[in-house]
């Protein structure tokens, strides 16, 4: 993956099982909104704070091939996949740090995940090495714990809220979903691999669809 010297680049991690218009639409406010000059989304390897993912890294990636398909800054960067193990956010970031030492990176999260950031593994560490930014999901308004915002301003860091309408989507609304209702949550590209590909099709019958 190619860079130019001192690029400004958010990072956007996730299962991606599968991607869906929240997540691309997150990708784009943060790039509308803060002066970056790319976005890179990150499927996870292993996150360690979910259940087991349904589909594979290949079916993943192919998934947010075809979400990004066609808009201009945005990119996908495999390094979790590379690393076998539980995905680590600082583990990702030491290791995008090594590999792009002339970037500036900034961590694009939602609102549920900024309120339980200190939960994370090293978060202090995290939030010494990036600037955030975040856009509040439904049910989750923008708020952050003092001591991250603290341990940002220790840092030199900034917490950058994103003015993104909230979207009521999920990845486990669309493993449910099929026919017009996968396309309302996922492009219509994502939606025609899932079907080619018969993905999340256990779900659906269990959710009474044929």
């Amino acid at each position: 993956m190619m860079t130019t010297p001192a690029a400004r680049i958010g990072l956007l991690g996730g299962s991606f099982d599968p991607p869906h218009r929240a997540h691309l639409e997150l990708a784009r406010s943060a790039l509308r909104a803060l002066p970056l000059d790319a976005v890179w989304l990150i499927p996870a390897g292993q996150p360690w704070q979910r259940a087991p993912l349904q589909a594979d890294a290949g079916q993943r990636r192919q998934m947010l091939e075809r979400l990004i398909a066609d808009v201009p800054g945005l990119d996908i960067c495999t390094v979790e996949l590379e690393r076998a193990g539980p995905s680590y956010t600082i583990d990702t970031v030491r290791d995008l740090q090594r590999r792009h030492p002339d970037c500036a990176f900034t961590l694009i999260v939602g609102a549920d995940q900024l309120s339980n950031l200190t939960s994370w593994r090293d978060w202090e560490h995290i939030v010494a090495a990036v600037d955030l930014a975040a856009a509040p999901r439904p049910g989750h308004p923008l708020r952050a714990d003092a001591e991250l915002v603290a341990a940002l301003t220790r840092a030199g860091h900034a917490l950058h809220a994103l003015p993104m309408t909230p979207m009521p989507l999920s990845a486990t609304a669309a493993r449910a979903a099929h026919g017009d209702a996968l396309r309302a949550l996922v492009p219509e590209a994502v939606a025609r691999y899932i079907e080619h590909h018969h993905l999340y099709s256990t779900n659906r019958k269990l959710h009474g669809h044929s």
